[in-house]
């Protein structure tokens, strides 16, 4: 099932995420983020319009997603970047692509033009996610971000809702 998040769902989303932040280049947070701080996030994204998305089997928060502001101003308020984290144990069974599949509909349905999603390189699991949904790559930045001994480069993958 994919819903709607709740703030109730923090610490939920914070046992999914912050095993990327200690382990992973996924993300270029550094710190591991408590419920509090992830419900907090839930909140801000909800009241700025955008969907906050997670995917339930068994009562139970397996992964979510969601959109954030690409940036600041004003033309660009049809663009967002996208986001989706998956619990460890349950990659690898499609639920990435149903909840991006979902966000993309919500998105739509909002009238977003442009969505964007940056990818820690290499990432083959992501890229193959980003263009089995129909988006491109469009640029790659070199080394732009430090996390565990070492540079990463990111690439960012397009999408123009139709």
């Amino acid at each position: 099932m994919i819903r709607t998040a709740q703030p109730s769902d923090g610490d939920a989303i914070a046992a999914i995420y912050n095993p990327y932040v200690v382990n992973s280049v996924v993300t270029f947070e550094t710190s591991s983020v408590d419920g509090v701080e992830m419900a907090s996030r839930i909140t801000e994204t909800i009241d700025a319009g955008l969907p906050y998305l997670v995917a339930v089997e068994d009562d139970r928060v397996v992964g979510y997603t969601y959109a954030s502001k690409w940036k600041g101003r004003c033309a660009y308020s049809k663009t967002v970047e996208s986001s989706v984290y998956i619990d460890a144990s349950f990659q690898g069974h499609g639920i990435g692509k149903k909840l991006y599949v979902a966000l993309l509909d919500s998105l739509h349905a909002l009238d977003m033009h442009t969505v964007i999603g940056g990818i820690a390189l290499p990432n083959d699991a992501s890229i193959a996610l980003h263009e089995s949904l129909g988006f491109r790559k469009v640029a790659q930045f070199e080394q732009v971000g430090f996390k565990l001994n070492g540079y990463v480069d990111v690439g960012y993958w397009q999408k123009i809702l139709e």
